[in-house]
């Protein structure tokens, strides 16, 4: 691997660093990119970088090299992105993790007022299986500097134990276990997810836990959101968030909906083999 000169680029909090090929590499390697890809990409990276480019840039000139070698590696190269596309509102952020429980077994209700012991409350998406019930409070953002501080989980954890003394009067929840979760697909402040966990709660949030974060809870069962797709334009995929369509795997079952998008046949047949490749049997 050939050494480049050392040179500065800028981060979205404007502090500079020193460009590092291997980060590159590593993030494409993640995506699932081979390694003759990979060098090809971090040279033509190279060949474009000039000192102070932002990180911004950098990503989007990988992207693109990516995504002209191969779709479905582009897509989920562009994942963390893809998921804050999902705005600008909370609410299809809120059917993807309902649709990502659902994929993992639970029975799921999204966006229900419920009545506590004491209030009633809006519970984002609630979850059940045999022997729990989960009540989950989504936090979207699409501001990589906003982090779910103290005052979130506060706020959920006293809801949850609310909800949770009603439930317990109810026939059948004496012995089921009763969870508060909060998943975002930003971060926690340090505070709030001391608190969580000392209290309780299942926090998730895009690398936390280490293992079962929600990363993992997309990318191990390929559950990929309509946002992730190449293929398709903002517009297109927005009309299909519209109809309903969060996950790709909801697309690849119901391809009678692509008629409505006058998609070319080329592009219908570039779009099959994103999805086929995204979406693997399970």
């Amino acid at each position: 691997m050939t050494q480049i000169p050392a040179v500065h680029i800028t981060k979205a909090s404007g502090e500079h660093v020193l460009y590092a090929p291997e980060k590159l590499r590593h993030s494409l390697a993640k995506a699932g990119a081979i390694p003759p890809m990979i060098e090809e990409i971090v040279l033509e990276v190279e060949a474009y970088l000039k000192p102070g480019m932002s990180t911004g840039k950098i990503y989007q000139k990988a992207f693109a090299l990516l995504k002209q070698r191969s779709r479905s590696t582009a897509a989920k190269y562009k994942l963390k992105r893809a998921v804050a596309e999902l705005g600008p509102t909370g609410y299809p952020f809120e059917r993807f993790i309902g649709e990502i429980l659902r994929m993992h077994g639970y029975e799921i209700q999204v966006g229900q007022y419920i009545q506590g012991q004491c209030v009633s409350h809006e519970v984002d998406v609630l979850g059940d299986i045999p022997n729990r019930r989960i009540a989950v409070e989504c936090k979207f953002g699409n501001r990589r500097d906003k982090k779910i501080d103290i005052k979130v989980a506060l706020y959920v954890h006293s809801r949850v134990r609310d909800l949770a003394r009603a439930w317990r009067k109810t026939a059948g929840f004496e012995q089921r276990e009763i969870q508060g979760w909060i998943v975002t697909n930003g971060s926690f402040t340090g505070d709030a997810l001391q608190y969580g966990v000392c209290s309780g709660m299942h926090m998730v949030s895009w690398d936390h836990p280490k293992r079962g974060n929600l990363k993992d809870l997309i990318e191990i069962p390929a559950l990929y959101p309509i946002t992730s797709l190449v293929t398709l334009t903002k517009a297109e995929k927005q009309q299909l968030v519209d109809q309903g369509f969060i996950l790709c795997r909801n697309l690849l079952d119901q391809l009678s909906v692509l008629d409505e998008l006058s998609l070319s046949n080329a592009r219908r047949r570039k779009l099959l083999i994103e999805l086929e490749e995204l979406c693997p049997p399970v």
